[in-house]
C-alpha cells in the first residue's frame, strides 16, 4: 500500500461514517473497502483521485446527506459523473460525491422538454427522445454526462449553430447547496444563480436535476472525410473557403489525427496520419450531397463515412474514443483561422514535424452560438469563431514529449489567440488558476460569479472542480 493511500485509510477511519451510511441509500466507500478505486476512477487516467471518502449517491437525499456530512467537519466535495469532470488536487480529508446511479429520464412530449438527473449520460438521453422525433443540443461524444457538459456551455457536432449551447436551452435545475438545502432554480426564482451555474461549471453546488428543451429532429447528412495527413493544406484551403458559404444547418470541424494501430478502426486507418473532416448537416440527403461536394474534390479522401443518419448516429461525426486513457490537452479559443494561421496549424502538425500528439482539432463555432439567449447565462465563450483542441496520450512517466509538444502548440497558435475558450475544454491547470478564470470571464462577469459564490459558498467547500474562489 502506497503512503498515500495508508494516510488516506487512517483519516477515513477517523471519522464517524456509521451515521452517513445509515443516511444514505448508495455505497459510501473508503479507501479500505473494496469498490473504492473503481468508484474513484474517470474517464482521464491521469487524474487518478483519493478522497477521504466517496459517496456513490443513488438519490437527491444522498447527495444532502452526504454534503451536510462534509460541512460538519469542514470537508471540501467534489462531484463526478462519467468521469470527464476536472477534479482537482487536494490536501486534507475531503469527499467525493459520485452521480452515475441517479440517471433517470423522463421525457415532456407536450412541452418538448427533458429532465435528466445527476448522472444521465447522453446516449440514454438521444435514446429516449429519437423515440418520439426529438433530439437534444448533446456532445461529439455520446458517453458523456448531460449536466458537467451542459453546465460547462455544452457545444456539440450538429445542432448547435442552430440552436446554441446547450447551457441556453436549460429551464430549471435542482441544486444541492454548501449547507445542503435543495433549491429549485429557475430565471425567476434565483436569476443570478441560474446565470451563474449555466457556463461556470457548477461551482455554487451540486445540481442533482436539470430540465431543458429538445427539438423536433430525427436524421442529418453527416459523417466525416478521412484524407492523408499529407494533404492538410491543400484540404485546409478548401474547408476555410467552403466555411464562408454555410447557413447555420451545417456543423464543421477538421482534426489531425495521429491514430493507434488498433483493431477497432478500419484497416485504412490504423495506425495512419491523417486529416479527418467532420460535417454534420440538418438538410435532406440530396441537399448535403451537394453541399460536401468542395470538399470531397479537395483530395482523394481514404474514408468517406458521409452519408444520411438517424440522430441517434450524431456520435459518429466526430468518433471520439470512448475507453478510458491517460489524456493531456490544451485548448485555445481562436479569434481568426486564416491562412497564416492555416499554414502554421499544417506546419506544426505535419508529417515531417516532431509532433506526437494524437489530435489537433479546428472546430468551427459560430451560428446561434453567437447569440445571447433569452435567458442570459454566464457562458464566457459567445461570439467566438473558432476553438483548438490539441490532445496527446502518454502516462505521466513518458509524457516530456508530449507535455512540451503542447506548450509549443500554444506558442503556435498565440497570434491568433482570443482570450475566451470553451469551458468544457479547460485544462485542470486553467481550471484552478484565479488568473485564468478571471481573463476567461471578463473582470465584470467574473465579478458577478465571485458575489454568487460569495453568497451561496463562502466557505469555498466546492473547490475541488473548476473554482471560483468567493473573494
Amino acid at each position: 500500500m502506497s503512503t498515500s493511500q495508508s494516510t488516506t485509510g487512517r483519516a477515513a477511519r477517523s471519522l464517524p461514517l456509521s451515521a452517513l451510511r445509515e443516511a444514505v441509500t448508495g455505497p459510501v466507500l473508503t479507501a479500505d473497502d473494496a469498490g473504492y478505486q473503481a468508484e474513484c476512477s474517470g474517464h482521464n487516467v491521469l487524474r487518478a483521485v483519493r478522497p477521504t471518502v466517496v459517496v456513490g449517491a443513488a438519490r437527491t437525499e444522498d447527495v444532502r446527506a452526504a454534503v451536510r456530512f462534509a460541512r460538519a467537519r469542514g470537508m471540501p466535495v467534489a462531484v463526478r459523473n462519467a468521469g470527464h469532470q476536472v477534479v482537482l488536487p487536494e490536501d486534507g480529508d475531503w469527499l467525493l460525491v459520485t452521480t452515475g446511479r441517479m440517471d433517470e429520464v423522463r421525457l415532456d412530449t407536450g412541452k418538448g422538454t427533458v429532465t435528466v438527473g445527476a448522472g444521465t449520460r447522453w446516449h440514454q438521453v438521444v435514446a429516449e427522445t429519437a423515440k418520439h422525433g426529438l433530439a437534444p443540443l448533446s456532445g461529439s461524444a455520446p458517453n458523456v454526462g448531460v449536466i458537467g457538459y451542459t453546465l460547462g456551455g455544452g457545444i456539440g457536432p450538429l445542432l448547435s449553430r442552430r440552436y446554441g449551447y446547450a447551457a441556453d436551452q436549460v429551464r430549471r435545475m435542482d441544486v444541492v447547496t454548501a449547507d445542503g438545502t435543495l433549491l429549485r432554480v429557475t430565471p425567476d426564482s434565483d436569476p443570478e444563480l441560474f446565470w451563474a451555474l449555466l457556463g461556470c461549471k457548477g461551482n455554487f453546488g451540486i445540481v442533482v436535476a436539470m430540465e431543458f428543451t429538445v427539438f423536433p429532429v430525427t436524421r442529418f447528412y453527416g459523417g466525416g472525410l478521412y484524407f492523408r495527413g499529407e494533404d492538410t493544406a491543400r484540404v485546409l484551403a478548401v474547408w476555410r473557403t467552403w466555411l464562408r458559404t454555410l447557413d447555420e444547418d451545417t456543423t464543421t470541424s477538421v482534426a489531425v489525427q495521429r491514430l493507434p494501430d488498433v483493431a477497432a478502426l478500419p484497416d485504412v486507418l490504423r495506425g495512419a496520419f491523417v486529416l479527418h473532416v467532420r460535417v454534420g448537416h440538418l438538410g435532406p440527403a440530396d441537399e448535403g450531397e451537394r453541399l460536401v461536394a468542395p470538399l470531397r474534390g479537395a483530395a482523394v479522401p481514404l474514408l468517406d463515412t458521409l452519408g444520411e443518419r438517424p440522430v441517434e448516429e450524431a456520435g459518429e461525426i466526430h468518433r471520439d474514443p470512448v475507453g478510458p486513457a491517460p489524456v493531456w490537452e490544451r485548448s485555445i479559443g481562436l479569434r481568426e483561422f486564416s491562412a497564416a494561421t492555416a499554414e502554421a496549424f499544417t506546419a506544426f502538425t505535419a508529417a515531417d514535424s516532431d509532433c506526437p500528439l494524437r489530435l489537433v482539432e479546428i472546430r468551427a463555432l459560430g451560428g446561434a452560438l453567437d447569440r445571447e439567449p433569452s435567458t442570459p447565462n454566464s457562458v464566457p465563450s459567445r461570439g467566438l469563431p473558432f476553438v483548438t483542441l490539441a490532445v496527446g496520450v502518454a502516462e505521466a512517466s513518458d509524457a516530456t514529449a508530449v507535455t512540451s509538444c503542447l506548450d509549443r502548440y500554444a506558442v503556435s497558435m498565440a497570434p491568433w489567440a482570443d482570450r475566451r475558450n470553451i469551458m468544457n475544454f479547460l485544462s485542470p491547470q486553467a481550471a484552478s488558476s484565479p488568473v485564468q478564470m478571471r481573463a476567461l470571464f471578463g473582470a465584470e462577469r467574473y465579478a458577478g460569479l465571485v458575489a454568487v459564490k460569495r453568497r451561496l459558498d463562502p466557505d469555498n467547500m466546492f473547490r475541488v472542480n473548476h473554482n471560483v474562489r468567493p473573494g
